[in-house]
């Protein structure tokens, strides 16, 4: 799993089976105090996350999605919404 910052949404009318019911938002590999989105990608929400909102995202086969839509072709999937980022005795990131 990797921690990401949402950064924007990607809007789609047309999507492959499965993918209907959920958005799709763009997220930047979370660097601490960082907002660039130079490598960003897309990431399928299954968290209800919102832009600004550090993430957890799950990529590769464990980006599945659960509920009869398993087969629809997802690379990475936000699973959770983070509050919190700590390294040794430091913050890294704190959700206001």
């Amino acid at each position: 799993m990797k921690l990401g910052r949402v950064v924007g949404n990607v809007v789609s009318t047309i999507k492959a089976p499965g993918l209907h019911a959920f958005k799709l938002l763009l997220v930047s590999p979370f660097e601490e105090g960082s907002d660039a989105s130079a490598s960003a990608f897309v990431a399928i929400d299954l968290a209800g996350a919102g832009e600004g909102e550090v993430v957890l995202v799950a990529t590769g086969s464990a980006a599945r999605i659960p509920g009869g839509a398993e087969a629809a072709p997802t690379d990475a999937a936000i699973v959770a919404v983070v509050d919190t980022v700590r390294q040794a005795d430091r913050t890294l990131y704190a959700k206001v």
